[in-house]
């Protein structure tokens, strides 16, 4: 299935998609909330039910009506944390070595990640960034789970059981602040907070099942063979794949859990593909041609970022018209 949240009128709703149309869920069946957070929170409960809905509106024994007048939001659009992994290691490696430094170890002894701004995830549309956002201002090509269970010290060989579907992920990144913050061995914070972009749906795992494969060697949990690419201003910029995630998001689950709980409507990115970035791509770039056009994202930018069954997240980056500038804040 795939599940959208909506906007009609300023009231937010749950829907699902069908062959290219959205239906309110809970106009189908009063027992599903109509928003993503409680439904997520009703557990396998209530996703039965919205599957019953889809079953009987695609094989047309349920006549539904169909929105017609909408703005699409982010899948989860207020999620209860948002976290974000460090699980593809050939975006590591590289960062790493454009910057002269050694693979550090530790990546494959444990998985790592970072809590980012839950009240600043978006979906489609535009991207309002300000004047220090832009100096070198990114986008990061990645996968994100959201979960529908509430766990504590869960095992990884059975964490898969706690997602209730995926999403493309664009963690954007404000380069310069995430890098001047970061000296001080705290962050990414300010780097990060203003937007993460997740959509355009929640696609539930049984519809990926044609795409499963087996973990890398070591390691547990479900991995997928879905193709990922990024695209700006039509020109393709990133490419790579699921299954080159070191990490499972099981295992990454397992340390998300360990020792706290996690809840329904938690969000969990996979960390970048590599070439999954610009800051990547200018190190590669440069690394290799002295006469390298270093590329960032700029005002009116169209970023498309396209997944193997996730479907397609298209933002447009903007300029807020305030000038405030917290770089400029800086003391001497």
């Amino acid at each position: 299935m795939k599940l959208v949240s909506y906007k009609t009128e300023d009231y937010e709703h749950l829907g699902i998609f069908i062959n290219g149309h959205i239906y309110n869920l809970n106009s189908c069946d009063k027992l599903i909330p109509d928003n993503m957070n409680q439904f997520l929170w009703g557990g396998d409960e209530l996703m039965d039910h919205a599957r019953r809905v889809h079953s009987a509106i695609s094989s047309g024994k349920m006549e539904a009506k169909e929105e017609l007048f909408f703005e699409l939001m982010a899948p989860v659009p207020h999620p209860s944390s948002c976290r974000d992994a460090y699980a593809f290691r050939q975006h590591v490696e590289t960062a790493r070595r454009n910057r002269n430094v050694p693979m550090i170890p530790e990546f494959d002894q444990y998985p790592i990640f970072y809590f980012t701004n839950h009240n600043a995830i978006q979906g489609p549309g535009e991207i309002e960034c300000m004047p220090d956002h832009f100096d070198k201002l990114d986008f990061e090509l990645e996968v994100a789970v959201v979960l529908n269970k509430k766990g504590r010290n869960i095992r990884a060989a059975e964490a898969d059981s706690f997602i209730a579907g995926f999403m493309i992920m664009n963690d954007m990144s404000a380069r310069t602040l995430q890098m001047e913050e970061m000296l001080l061995n705290l962050g990414p914070a300010k780097g990060k907070d203003f937007s993460t972009v997740i959509g355009p749906w929640l696609v539930t795992p049984d519809e990926l099942g044609q795409y499963k494969i087996d973990a890398k060697p070591g390691h547990t949990g479900n991995a997928y063979n879905l193709a990922m690419k990024c695209v700006v201003n039509g020109k393709q910029v990133s490419a790579g794949n699921m299954a080159d995630m070191e990490w499972t998001f099981a295992e990454i689950i397992e340390r998300c859990a360990y020792g706290c709980d996690v809840l329904p409507g938690d969000v969990i990115g996979s960390g970048t593909v590599g070439t999954g970035c610009f800051l990547e791509l200018n190190g590669t770039g440069i690394l290799n041609d002295a006469n390298y056009e270093i590329q960032w994202l700029k005002d009116g930018d169209l970023v498309e970022m396209e997944i193997t069954g996730l479907g397609m997240l298209g933002n447009i980056i903007t300029k807020a018209r305030d000038s405030f500038s917290i770089l400029g804040l800086k003391k001497n």
